[in-house]
């Protein structure tokens, strides 16, 4: 079997992981994905806690992949069977909503028995010895006791009163309800990495406050042992509360930020109603979707929402479908016209076929390709699986060196100094940061571009489109709208006919007729509101054009040739005015009406408006356009002009067009390829990013990296430009992440302390690793408000 079979025979499954926490894990999992039999590709995702496993079912399976995870110390499970799209981002979205709550129900009991820890400990300090030692290798319990201990005293001075003996277990005991209540899952977890000879930031945060509260719980029991031999019996309590407080803070916010970046999918899953009235046996009943079946017939009143895809069979409306394309005009249907489900009826009431139900709707097709994207991982994410893979067990030799250092160098209470400073460092290098850097821009990034109706792949193409430095782009249906249009339509000097009248002719004769240019000219009187007139006797004259009797009038619609054969002179004038309309990418037609020339009408695939706004915008971003067409070379250099492209090549089949994409990519460009994604498919994969246009019914979501939804070509700066600004957060997420660990290390190591006398104390470590958590999450949040540049 070749390696393309074996491609086209694969599967990809979406595998909910639980227990990872940092990009350690993530890192982890991906290996061990990646080195499985019959796994073409994993994309393991922290913020999303799940993987994306594309594998050859000839050789493996879900549940053998599920166990692969579970291998390793993580929890998984096979995914859920039998679930529409809607059904399982409702269950998704009640899991998010649960563990946020969760979490945030345990920082705040967190924080308020942190907050009461640091009061009882107080006069803990104040009544006896260990004052000085637990003030000179802590600045913030140094701080916090210098300025609440005189307030406490005034208000409370009856706490005071109490044994210290009594408020040391007092402590111990509001510490052991936090670390197995609240923090017990960070060391749940670093024993079954311990297990699995691995570290993560669970290790880091068990490790550093498991030897606070060891340290801290034999000084409670044995406070003689210490202080026989000359060490202060003091107690870490408090910042074991308030670490494990901070941490639960940052997990809580990044918990938040998950719900609001997959406020995109939420909304989309929202839209689908969850009945329809159906239409059995001439009675409207008010079913619910699962109980539609393809083919039933379907009422949507006016202002009701579609339930399902389908064709409609009576009545006309205007159907606001921002939902799919981002463009707020309604769209007109009729009898025949396609709809889909989730998008908003007007005014007008509509009878319809269902075509797709719920499971392989446009609605479902667009949640499962974002949350795929949502999933995905950008080439960039390499970087942090390499420096995580080594950063934990880095950590750990660095703390212990640091306590090695501190024990030796230290002259007063150098147990507890180099305590502190081996806990502050273990504390503040937990990676969070740097696993979220990417994947939360990510979210974020395939939310704003669905919102504006762009559908991005995946990380890799996001992190591909903003390095394009050339688009190609087809012509019809992409620079042009697709279907034949009259632009213009003359009367000829002399005719007794009015234009309407002239118009109202050609269209009867060309009602008859089944070629493109004849459904364009019908379709404008149809849109001027012109009524057709029976005709008869039709002839249809092949490489001519028409000729029929309309309303008794012998009436003849075609080139050049066919007036001459039917003795209609045409002057000189009327001829050069044909050429110049061919010139312009214009198809002239002479009218005749009873053998006398009446009018020349020019019917053309017209340029779209946002097309030459696009291409401006392009351009003024520094990329080159370039349009690729089979049309002939008048034609195309024509419509190029008008669209304000300078670059041209015509007349070139779809094996033409992948060959001038690989001379682009020859020439050092990185090619963005646009096209109807069908014709243009092979172009498309050629192209480093393929964006493929579509109208929102019908869309080529295979064929290319990216998919338009609005169907014209402003949507390809904006997706550059996101792109762009994607890329600019992820960079400055990751400087911010490494920079922190960075400067923030060496300084709880005490690199600051022989010069400055400064020390960082593990309550503000941990303090510092959520803020870095909270601030990469936050400005990830900003691409939400990314708007169109130019």
């Amino acid at each position: 079997m070749s390696a393309a079979e074996r491609m086209e025979e694969s599967e990809k499954i979406t595998i909910p992981v639980t227990g990872m926490t940092c990009a350690a894990c993530s890192a982890r999992v991906q290996r061990t994905l990646e080195r499985a039999p019959g796994v073409s590709g994993a994309s393991v995702n922290l913020m999303m806690h799940n993987a994306v496993i594309s594998f050859d079912p000839a050789v493996t399976e879900a549940e053998t992949l599920v166990q692969a995870i579970r291998d390793i110390g993580y929890g998984a499970e096979p995914p859920a069977s039998g679930l529409t799209t809607m059904e399982e981002q409702e269950a998704l979205d009640q899991e998010d909503e649960a563990e946020y709550r969760r979490l945030r129900t345990k920082a705040v009991i967190s924080f308020l028995l942190a907050a009461l820890g640091m009061l009882v400990s107080m006069p803990v300090m104040g009544g006896s010895a260990m004052d000085d030692a637990h003030t000179a290798t802590d600045p913030f319990v140094a701080w916090s006791h210098h300025t609440l201990d005189p307030w406490l005293t005034a208000v409370v001075p009856w706490l005071y009163t109490i044994d210290v003996g009594v408020l040391r277990f007092l402590l111990l005991g509001m510490t052991i309800v936090t670390m197995v209540w609240a923090g017990r899952h960070f060391y749940t977890r670093a024993w079954t990495s311990f297990r699995h000879h691995a570290a993560d930031m669970n290790t880091l945060v068990a490790v550093g406050t498991g030897a606070a509260f060891l340290f801290s719980a034999a000084a409670t029991f044995f406070p003689g042992f210490f202080q026989s031999r000359g060490v202060s019996p003091a107690v870490y309590y408090e910042a074991v509360l308030f670490i494990i407080a901070l941490i639960l803070l940052g997990n809580t916010f990044e918990a938040r930020a998950k719900r609001r970046t997959s406020a995109a999918l939420r909304k989309l899953a929202d839209l689908q109603p969850d009945s329809a009235v159906v239409v059995r046996d001439g009675v409207e009943l008010e079913l619910p979707l699962t109980a539609v079946v393809r083919g039933d017939i379907l009422v949507v009143r006016p202002g009701g929402r579609v339930p399902l895809d389908g064709e409609v069979v009576a009545g006309s409306s205007a159907v606001n479908e921002s939902m799919l394309t981002g463009e707020s005009l309604p769209v007109s249907k009729a009898p025949g016209d396609s709809v889909v489900g989730g998008t908003v009826n007007g005014t007008g009431s509509l009878r319809y076929r269902v075509t797709h139900l719920a499971a392989d709707g446009v609605l479902s097709r667009i949640i499962r390709l974002m949350r795929d994207a949502q999933a995905t991982r950008a080439p960039i994410q390499r970087l942090v699986d390499r420096v995580s893979s080594i950063f934990v067990p880095a950590a750990i030799s660095l703390s212990i060196a640091t306590f090695a250092i501190w024990y030796l160098a230290a002259e007063v209470s150098p147990g507890l100094r180099a305590a502190s400073a081996a806990i502050a460092v273990l504390i503040i290098a937990c990676p969070c940061a740097m696993g979220l850097a990417v994947p939360t821009a990510i979210m974020v990034a395939t939310g704003r571009g669905a919102d504006a109706g762009i559908l991005i792949k995946g990380g890799e193409a996001l992190q591909r489109a903003g390095d394009v430095t050339v688009v190609a782009l087809d012509k019809t249906g992409t620079i042009t709208e697709g279907h034949p249009t009259v632009t213009d339509l003359v009367m000829v000097p002399g005719s007794g006919l009015t234009s309407r009248r002239a118009l109202e002719l050609a269209a009867s004769l060309e009602a008859d007729s089944e070629h493109p240019i004849a459904a364009a000219v019908v379709g404008h009187a149809r849109d001027l509101g012109i009524g057709l007139l029976p005709a008869g006797d039709f002839r249809s004259l092949t490489g001519r054009g028409a000729t029929a009797v309309v309303d008794g009038f012998t009436v003849a619609i075609g080139n050049a040739r066919l007036m001459a054969e039917s003795a209609v002179p045409v002057g000189e004038e009327e001829l050069a005015l044909v050429r110049r309309l061919s010139e312009a990418a214009r198809t002239a037609m002479f009218l005749a009406v009873d053998g006398h020339l009446e009018a020349i009408i020019a019917v053309a695939d017209p340029v779209r408006e946002s097309s030459v706004r696009a291409v401006a915008r392009l351009q003024k971003m520094g990329i080159d356009v370039v349009m690729l067409t089979g049309d002939n070379r008048t034609t195309a250099e024509a419509v190029a002009r008008e669209a304000g492209i300078s670059r041209v090549v015509a007349e070139v089949l779809p094996e033409g067009k992948i060959d001038e994409v690989m001379q682009l990519r020859g020439a050092g460009g990185v090619i963005a390829m646009v096209g109807d994604g069908i014709n243009d498919a092979p172009a498309l994969a050629a192209a480093d990013v393929g964006i493929a246009m579509g109208t929102g019914t019908d869309i080529a979501m295979e064929a290319g990296d990216l998919t338009l939804m609005r169907g014209d070509l402003s949507g390809v700066p904006d997706a550059i430009h996101l792109s762009r600004a994607t890329m600019k957060t992820m960079k400055q997420n990751l400087f911010w992440a490494f920079a922190y660990n960075i400067i923030a290390i060496p300084i709880a190591a005490g690199a600051l302390y022989p010069r400055f006398g400064i020390l960082l104390s593990p309550i503000l470590a941990s303090a510092a690793m959520a803020f870095s958590s909270v601030s990469v999450v936050t400005n990830s949040l900003r691409l939400r408000i990314v708007k169109p540049e130019g």
